[in-house]
Order: C-alpha cells, then structure tokens, then sequence
C-alpha cells in the first residue's frame, strides 16, 4: 500500500513495467512437454497445438458438450500470462465460480515476492490488472465494474497513471487513520462504497495490511454471496493466511480466512516460484490440475500434477526435494 508520501515519489521514477503488446485425490505424473522453446522466445498458437500433450476435460457450464484444452503450458512471458489468466477467468465465470483468486508475481516469472521494491511490485500490479480488464471486460460493462485498491491515495495515483481515462469505477478498501504510523487504518463499510448497478468487483493486491482482506471477506459477504456478482482478488498472497504466516494468537480473526473465506474460493490461476537446488514452480491454470514443474534448459518439464492445490511446504519439502 502505497502512502501519501510514497506515491509522490514512484510516480516521479522511472518504472520498468513488463513488456506487454497490443492425501489427493487423482494425483498422477506427467513427463518432458514437447512443445519446444519457452523461454526468450513465444511459442506460436500453432506450433503449441501440433506438438504439445493433449488433456481434454469437460468445462462444468451450460454448454456441458463443450470440451476444453486443460494441457496449458507455462507462459513464455508477460502478454501470455495475461492470456492464459482471461481465458481461466471467463471458463471459471461460466462454470458459475463466485469468488475468484489470480496470483502470479509481478517483478519476473521466475521471479519471487519481494525480489522487487514493494511500491514498485504494486504499481506492477496496477498496470497488469488494466492490461487484464482492457482485454477481459467489454466496454460496455467497464461502468459496472469496480476496482478495489488498498486505500484512497492509491486510488488517485491510478487515476493518474495506469487507470488514467478508464471507465472503470475505482474505489478503495481503508484509509489511513491519526493512527496511521502504528499499523492502525480506519475501515471503510462496504455496504457504502457498493453501487446497485455493479457486477463485478476486483481487489487489487490487499496484502500491504492485515485489515484489507478483512474488509474484503466483508464485500464478500455484504455485496457478492447470495448475488449474481462475482470478485476476483488479484495478486493478494493469500499464501500467507494459507501457510500460518500470522498467529492466530495475534490475528485470529485474518487466521479464520482459511477455514472461512478461503475454501469458498477458485484459484483460476497461479504461479509460485521456489528457489535454491531443488527449485521449481507451482503452477495452475482453471480447469486444469496443479502442476509442480522444473525448468531444464529451455523447457519446462512437469514432475507431478493432481487435482487440489498442495501447500507450498508440501511442494517445497516433498514433491521437489523427491523428484
């Protein structure tokens, strides 16, 4: 989260952003992808269909006899994520999913959270949640669409910067209080900041404090759950209520998100990244299964796939140290 003070200063540097143009259940293995070089160069739609595995499930919609490509592989860059990312979304919107996670990191693909300044990993994450919306959200919806940043300082430097002329309506989940130096932010009630005519809500990285997804279990629970609305929390490392990383003695009420708000939720798509010897990468993309990989070379080979999403300590402890 970005304060006042902060802000002033990222907008005046030079930013690098990506490059982006215009027990388990059903737990099996998979062997090398032979679909070529994916690293510095993009493999092509074609070249990738021709030569890669083909699994094939059925999506959960309306259309039950349409059949869906699951074998996704790991993306070559910043503009193919993005791809991959829309596509995962629009299958989990028509297979009715309400509550939506997208989270990948944004200083590199290869890259792990805080290898970057954490102001800049932010306003990295503004700019591809706009190249995610642009190409996502029809025009016509843009209005019905609210963007949920951390706070309102935040808001008014996307409105400068990587929102500037977007239609869609931005908006904010806390603002800082007297207190502000010591942790404290003052809540905002949702049920003020939530319009009639709004459809979907996107969350912007609320992981800067621990009040922010407390607010968003409150939109959740105030404005989508027994609704038609849909959110999608974007970049929130919500990893860290899954592993344990803050004590339910001294944040019990952020701890319960994982026995609450969590197991309601569908990761549509993920990328974690483990480094060091027995490094690799934690990888899915909806509807397929989680997929442990391994880059060898120029290629990404896949050392075990299963249907549920393994804790990172499970990945990182068992399946890469053994493969």
């Amino acid at each position: 989260m970005l304060s006042a003070t902060t802000t002033a200063f990222v907008s005046k540097v030079p930013i690098a952003f990506p490059s982006l143009p215009p027990p388990n259940p059903h737990v099996s293995t998979c062997g090398i992808k032979n679909d070529g070089q994916i690293g510095l160069q993009r493999v092509t739609e074609s070249k990738t269909k021709s030569l890669r595995l083909r699994l094939v499930t059925n999506s959960v919609s309306e259309d039950s006899s349409a059949s869906v490509d699951v074998d996704v592989p790991f993306p070559s860059d910043y503009f193919e994520l993005l791809q991959q990312a829309r596509k995962a979304t629009e299958l989990a919107l028509k297979d009715n999913r309400q509550l939506m996670e997208i989270e990948f990191p944004t200083a590199g693909l290869e890259s792990v959270p805080g290898d970057g300044e954490g102001g800049i990993e932010m306003t990295g994450s503004m700019q591809l949640i706009r190249e995610f919306c642009d190409g996502f959200i029809n025009p016509e919806k843009a209005t019905r669409t609210r963007i949920f940043f951390p706070e309102a300082s935040e808001v008014q430097f996307a409105r400068q910067s990587a929102f500037e002329g977007a239609s869609f309506k931005l908006d904010y989940l806390t603002k800082p209080s007297f207190f502000e130096d010591f942790g404290f932010s003052e809540k905002v009630k949702m049920a003020d900041r939530v319009k009639p005519e709004d459809e979907l809500f996107l969350v912007a990285y609320p992981y800067f404090n621990v009040n922010e997804m407390l607010v968003v279990e409150e939109l959740y629970k105030e404005a989508v759950e027994n609704t038609a609305r849909k959110l999608i929390i974007f970049n929130g490392e919500l990893d860290r209520i899954r592993s344990g990383y803050y004590p339910s003695f001294f944040y019990p009420k952020l701890a319960k998100l994982s026995k609450t708000l969590l197991p309601m939720m569908e990761t549509v798509y993920y990328i974690h990244n483990f480094k060091g010897r027995n490094g690799g990468i934690l990888f899915r993309c909806y509807p397929g299964p989680w997929k442990v990989l391994r880059k060898v070379g120029s290629k990404y080979i896949c050392l075990h796939q299963q249907e549920v999403m393994p804790s990172l300590k499970e990945v990182a402890l068992d399946i890469l140290i053994s493969a």
